[in-house]
């Protein structure tokens, strides 16, 4: 049976108009679907996409909702990360079918864990590519099964991680960074003097750049 788009409590901010295209943001650790909305709008101003906020499936200590276990920064905890990669994998290719919007028209992101699962879906073989990547103080995950794609073209990719982040070291955002350069991809990196949080300064200069990876509708 396929797998609805409701199948992840999430919650919806339409466009503006018909949308050109889709904004999913994860959220991070013991956090929830309402952590991210709120960014929707500073992202996409004008509200051309329509933008999702999904919730993790998994309840952990210390509470909230998560994406999977952690075992080890990098290297998350293979059982319960490879259920939720397929959940949200099927998740958001029913959203893709229900809303007519296609993968290359989508912006995909999140904050930490969200970071991790947004790295996956993007560039996991297999699956379709977005048209950008938002990875917000997370890292490019290893896990056993989870094979990477990074044949160009690439999509673009935004990373922002703080530099005195003593929960994912500042270390993992750069690995991050060039690995995707080695590969030729275009990427916009982004390094400020916070600790585990999303740094305001560079969220106001990403509208524009959502804008440009999803120009307008091609109709």
């Amino acid at each position: 049976m396929p797998v609805r788009a409701d199948s992840l409590t999430s919650l919806t901010r339409g466009a503006a108009g018909e949308p050109e295209g889709l904004l999913v943001l994860f959220h991070g650790r013991a956090a929830d679907e309402g952590d991210l909305y709120p960014l929707l709008d500073l992202l996409d101003p004008e509200r051309r996409l329509l933008g999702v906020t999904p919730r993790g499936p998994l309840r952990l200590p210390p509470g909230g909702a998560h994406w999977y276990a952690v075992r080890e920064i990098g290297y998350p905890d293979p059982r319960t990360f490879s259920e939720t990669y397929e959940l949200a994998g099927d998740w958001l290719d029913s959203l893709f079918a229900e809303s007519g919007l296609e993968p290359g028209r989508a912006v995909l992101g999140g904050f930490s864990q969200g970071a991790v699962l947004a790295w996956a879906l993007a560039l996991g073989a297999g699956r379709p590519r977005p048209a950008a990547v938002l990875a917000l103080s997370g890292f490019v995950p290893t896990v056993p099964g989870l094979e990477l794609d990074l044949e160009p073209p690439l999509p673009r990719i935004a990373i922002g991680h703080g530099a005195l982040d003593p929960v994912i070291s500042v270390d993992w955002g750069r690995r991050a960074r060039d690995l995707v350069e080695g590969a030729g991809g275009d990427v916009v990196y982004h390094e400020s003097p916070v600790g585990h949080t999303i740094d305001p300064a560079f969220l106001r200069t990403l509208g524009p750049w959502v804008a440009d990876a999803v120009p307008g509708d091609p109709s």
